[in-house]
């Protein structure tokens, strides 16, 4: 009788493919965010500067839709990485409290942490600093719904032909 080989768990694989997970969406990709950390429940990302991403020229500093989407993205990374099975997830909420702008021509570095999961909604709490994470760029807190595609079938959000 041959033994079947262990499943990593969802956590060790989300690990072993960090480099890859941020780009994962499109607009992580085009945004050019990226995982630099994770443990089970938390990750660090960073959103690199880049002209292409400043909000109003004259003061240099990257925008705040960029922050939403980098915090947004980095939180349903610390869910998924705090779950033990494989499953969707979707932003139910996400207030963001903007504290300051970031430095001109700085990277925004971040935090989130998942620090509550029930049946349905993940909970989490994140942070984005430029120099000092004691000195933060924006904080976050959001909800995220579990098996967020569950019962959907694939292509039903599809219009029919004419």
């Amino acid at each position: 009788m041959t033994e079947k080989p262990e499943t990593p768990a969802l956590f060790e694989v989300m690990r072993q493919n960090a480099a890859m997970i941020m780009q994962g969406t499109p607009h992580a990709r085009a945004l050019g965010l990226s995982l630099t950390d994770l443990q089970k429940g938390k990750a660090w990302g960073a959103a690199a500067f880049r002209a292409d991403l400043v909000g109003d020229p004259a003061s240099g500093v990257i925008a705040g839709g960029v922050i939403t989407a980098f915090l947004d993205n980095l939180c349903g990374v610390a869910v998924m990485s705090a779950l033990e099975e494989p499953t969707s997830v979707a932003t139910l909420d996400l207030r963001i409290d903007y504290m300051r702008a970031a430095k001109p021509g700085a990277d925004v570095l971040a935090m989130a942490h998942c620090y509550r999961v029930t049946r349905s909604v993940a909970f989490v709490r994140a942070v984005a600093y430029d120099v000092d994470e004691a000195d933060p760029v924006a904080s976050a807190a959001g909800a995220f719904m579990l098996a967020a595609n569950a019962g959907r079938k694939p292509g039903a959000n599809k219009k029919p032909p004419k």
